[in-house]
């Protein structure tokens, strides 16, 4: 009998590009789930109809189909939401002065202050998951993941 005691394997190591695709597919596939537990209760809304206004937090006004592109929906379906949003009271629709086939679309005092509540909910979370990294890790992150955007968005629809 042999006294030899096996070793397991040493592990593979991701290269880091390797690494970063799986975080990132991680990522998605955690806003999916959490869009997924979603519940639609009176009076709450949603993640994607929050997207949708947190693309109005810092601009006077936007025309709907920017907007939709920016929450990463259709159009169509960003219509839908807002008309939900827009009877809620917390956007204001108007037609282009310059083109009357274009709809702009405005934050109300209402869904600012949506927008508000729903950050501070997310705040700390936000901050304790990020809290072990200096500015420039995070910022050096977030030149990645403005690379990774701007190639997705360059890939022809075949």
């Amino acid at each position: 009998m042999s006294s030899e005691v096996k070793t397991a394997p040493a592990p593979v190591l991701e290269e880091p590009s390797q690494r970063l695709g799986r975080s990132f597919k991680s990522t998605m596939g955690s806003l999916r789930r959490l869009r997924g537990r979603e519940t639609h209760k009176c009076g709450a809304l949603s993640f994607a109809q929050y997207g949708l206004l947190f693309g109005l937090e810092d601009k006077d006004e936007l025309p709907t189909r920017e907007l939709a592109v920016m929450a990463d929906l259709s159009a169509a379906t960003a219509t839908q939401m807002l008309d939900h949003l827009e009877t809620s009271g917390l956007v204001a629709r108007t037609r282009s002065d310059y083109d009357k086939r274009v709809v702009l679309v405005s934050l109300t005092a209402s869904g600012r202050e949506a927008i508000m509540a729903h950050k501070a909910r997310f705040q700390s979370r936000w901050g304790e998951a990020l809290a072990e990294f200096s500015d420039d890790e995070l910022l050096v992150a977030s030149a990645v993941l403005d690379r990774l955007a701007a190639m997705f968005d360059e890939i022809p629809a075949d």
